[in-house]
């Protein structure tokens, strides 16, 4: 099975609830669809860098997950059919992907900002 990383754009106009249906509902089918849920990371309401429905803010959502390769088609049709998704990318991850999201996971680049902080602290 291939790892994929998919971001999706949900409408700013769902309420917290809403949102969190959208996504249960897309995790279910990933699950029912064979593939493995390995990160999600919510990264909340941000600006958009242009208006997309006349909407100028969307809350983003990140799903790293490894899956068949037939099963993307099925899941990226899902997301065209569901009005409340903006936007969504999905992309197949390569090995120096693989590291960097690893590497970002557990927090090697937090830890560099942390040192430094202590540094200029002394």
């Amino acid at each position: 099975m291939q790892q994929y990383e998919t971001v999706i754009i949900l409408t700013p106009l769902l309420s917290e609830e809403a949102a969190k249906e959208v996504l249960t509902k897309f995790n279910k089918l990933m699950t029912d669809n064979g593939a493995e849920i390995v990160h999600e990371d919510n990264w909340g309401l941000k600006k958009l860098a242009y208006p997309i429905q006349k909407k100028t803010t969307g809350y983003y959502h990140l799903t790293t997950f490894k899956a068949p390769g037939e099963f993307i088609n099925k899941l990226e049709v899902e997301y065209k059919r569901d009005e409340r998704i903006m936007r969504f990318l999905t992309v197949s991850l390569d090995k120096h992907a693989l590291a960097f999201s690893e590497k970002k996971r557990s927090g090697a680049f937090n830890k560099n900002k942390e040192t430094k902080a202590e540094e200029v602290a002394k």
